[in-house]
């Protein structure tokens, strides 16, 4: 079986289709190629010149071994949108195998436009509930706050009246007035380091909107990619050495700061660009 370790030298198109039919995946031909650069999920070739005419674009060794990676993983999705999270991935943990207008490209097959892209807002909207609802919460409050941090996201502007109401929507989940209207107590989550209150839940959900809010409007460049991309490398650096004491500090959230395994990174990667995104935008913002 052909695999990446086999691969040791740029090649043309027609050795990205031989690696990956020797890797047993019939069905890749140059159609499919061009779609995937045109998404992201591989780079355009660089072009060669010689005194009298051209040769053929080559891809270099990177892109021919991350096909394979994709294809791999495409054993396991169906959709582009999660394809699209490989290259993200590899962007974002390690230099020199994707380029940023690559992952320019992948962030925007990521996100999506119409159902896609309220998926991905709901996607969101969700995993905050997950993090922070009471087992007490009823289902019309875990129903509402879902309905408007999803809208949020999906390009719902946040005004006065409309964060008045998001916040508290989150209350209601957070701070069920069975368990907590008597005893007027405010509930926070998580070790005492990083407290995730109430409002510190708003500040997630306006930064998930103007992360899609900016990606939908085609206003997310390399440089900004770029820049995100230093911050939570930084910001994750700082987190894993001091996940140990956060998980001992957690309580009943301690799962959260429990290592991911390789499979939860990649399909987490789309959410933590998000999210990252969008605190860079509203932390510059507010600057």
């Amino acid at each position: 079986m052909h695999t990446w370790q086999d691969i040791t030298e740029p090649g043309t198109i027609d050795d990205l289709i031989a690696d990956a039919r020797a890797a047993g995946h019939p069905d890749m031909n140059a159609r499919l190629i061009h779609s995937w650069i045109a998404k992201g999920l591989l780079d355009q070739p660089r072009l060669r010149t010689r005194h009298r005419g051209s040769e053929r674009a080559e891809h270099s060794v990177n892109q021919r071994r991350l096909l394979l990676l994709l294809l791999d993983k495409r054993r396991q999705v169906t959709h582009l949108s999660a394809l699209a999270q490989v290259p993200l991935a590899v962007w974002l943990w390690w230099d020199g195998h994707v380029p940023t207008r690559q992952a320019q490209r992948a962030w925007v097959t990521w996100v999506g436009r119409g159902g896609r892209s309220k998926d991905v807002a709901r996607e969101g909207a969700l995993g905050l509930l997950r993090q922070i609802g009471h087992p007490l919460a009823t289902p019309t409050a875990k129903t509402r706050f879902v309905r408007i941090v999803t809208d949020l996201g999906n390009g719902t502007v946040l005004t006065v009246r409309g964060r008045a109401e998001l916040l508290d929507a989150v209350r209601e989940v957070m701070e069920p007035d069975s368990v907590f209207a008597a005893t007027g107590l405010v509930r926070a989550l998580g070790p005492a380091q990083i407290p995730m209150t109430a409002e510190t839940v708003v500040g997630y959900a306006e930064a998930l909107s103007a992360a899609l809010r900016r990606t939908l409007d085609q206003k997310v460049d390399g440089a900004l990619l770029e820049r995100v991309r230093a911050v939570h490398r930084a910001s994750m650096t700082g987190y894993l050495a001091q996940r140990a004491e956060l998980a001992a500090a957690a309580g009943g959230l301690d799962g959260i700061f429990r290592e991911p395994t390789s499979q939860e990174q990649f399909d987490e990667v789309g959410r933590q660009l998000l999210l990252a995104l969008g605190l860079e935008l509203t932390h510059r913002g507010r600057a």
